[in-house]
């Protein structure tokens, strides 16, 4: 199926479809232009009662990127409102990080010791409907004032500790050039701030932001890094594959944050493939979120086991350079939890079990004198058990017919591989 945008794509793009000022001017707010956009899409009667509590915007560029116009479809989940979003179970908050308890400043989150989140604006070119804020995303379309700003330096400036400041919102790349430059030549006045990073899902929903005086207005303010938030392989398109290339060319290390949707991201080969697209582009995966415990987005939560499972898959399948962090961000503000694979089988005073990606069991030594025992050469042969491998007696237990014991080939010794090599 073809692309489908805000008007018949044969007809050609809009005039100043490039201009991502025109994209912000004409994205989709209301059910009447989000039917005009999509006349094939089913009328949900909940529809207005959803996004009188959770705004709707979709920039004709991302809307562009849907193919189905239904939930099949991993983009028109992400950005088109639906009924599930009014069920909410009772435990989920508006708040679940606690973050409004964890603000000595209006607009500033202090929670780890040297880390500072900035809440830089309310707005967002096209509001994701798995937002963690959604409780402020999109209800009003405000910018952080010099006057609050100042307020926040002045605690930057009496907590030195502090020394990575996160900006965040809503979306600031979606501010002025000349707007963002004054928060960014703000921060960068305060002495003890080293690190600048910028949370945006700018070059998913509206990479014709990232323009040449953008990168050069953040070229000055180096060290930035900037973390962005692409949840599927659909989303990286040409337009923002060069998007971020301009980023990186500018200097500006990229990150990627995803966040685990069940029924758009849920399975390891879209994982997977996601990942290697980005770390191709200069990407690094950097954390793949469990779905906070928000109001609204109980349809797209997956269990944890989910994303575990996510995470066996990966290991041995990707370079480490390509595998996020899975993170359970923590209710009650408890903050980033990496939940892991369990790779640590058993524990002796001598030895570590650990398990590899294809089950095999190896025994790693303590160094030798750091506990009191008998130190012997392990038998080279698969054990009977993990016992002794906790023991010492063997070193590992080896599965059968894996495929990399049937690339090896069984004649050479590590040492001829080595000289041949």
């Amino acid at each position: 199926m073809r692309r489908m945008a805000t008007g018949d794509l044969s007809l050609g793009r809009p005039k100043g479809w490039e201009d991502w000022r025109w994209q912000m001017a004409n994205r989709i707010r209301t059910p009447q232009q989000l039917s005009a956009a999509f006349p094939r899409l089913t009328a949900d009667p909940d529809l207005m009662s959803v996004i009188a509590k959770y705004p709707m915007a979709i920039t004709p560029y991302y809307a562009s990127l849907i193919r189905r116009v239904d939930s099949a479809d991993p983009v028109f989940q992400m950005c088109v409102p639906r009924s599930q979003e009014l069920a909410d179970p009772p435990f989920l908050m508006p708040d679940p990080l606690e973050e409004c308890h964890d603000m000595p400043v209006p607009g500033m989150v202090h929670r780890y010791p040297d880390r500072a989140l900035v809440i830089a604006t309310t707005m967002c070119s096209t509001y994701c409907r798995h937002c963690t804020r959604k409780r402020i995303a999109g209800t009003r379309e405000t910018s952080i004032t010099k006057r609050r700003l100042e307020q926040i330096a002045n605690y930057l400036t009496e907590h030195p500790q502090v020394s990575d400041v996160i900006i965040s919102g809503g979306d600031p790349l979606t501010m002025s050039t000349e707007n963002l430059e004054m928060v960014l030549s703000r921060l960068r006045q305060v002495p003890s701030v080293q690190i600048i990073r910028i949370g945006t899902r700018v070059p998913v929903v509206l990479p014709m932001r990232i323009t040449d005086e953008l990168c050069q207005m953040l070229r000055k303010y180096h060290p930035i890094w900037i973390n962005t938030h692409f949840n599927h392989p659909q989303e990286l398109t040409p337009e923002s594959i060069a998007a971020c290339n301009r980023l990186s060319d500018a200097g500006v290390p990229l990150g990627n944050q995803s966040v685990l949707l069940r029924g758009v991201n849920d399975r390891p080969q879209i994982i997977e493939q996601l990942c290697r697209a980005l770390v191709r582009n200069r990407i690094r995966p950097y954390y793949l979120y469990q779905c906070d415990l928000v109001r609204g987005v109980e349809h797209f939560r997956t269990p944890v086991s989910r994303g575990l499972e996510i995470m066996e898959y990966l290991r041995g399948r990707l370079s480490g350079l390509a595998i996020p962090t899975f993170v359970v961000d923590a209710p009650h503000g408890g903050g980033k939890i990496p939940v892991l694979p369990s790779y640590v089988v058993s524990q002796s005073p001598t030895h570590t079990v650990l398990r590899n990606y294809e089950g095999m069991l190896i025994a790693y030594p303590e160094p030798q004198g750091w506990f009191e025992s008998e130190c012997c050469r392990p038998q080279e042969d698969s054990a009977p058990g993990v016992w002794e491998l906790t023991a010492g007696q063997y070193s590992r237990i080896q599965p059968e017919r894996t495929l990399r014991q049937a690339r090896r080939q069984p004649c050479c010794t590590s040492d001829e591989s080595v000289r041949d090599f």
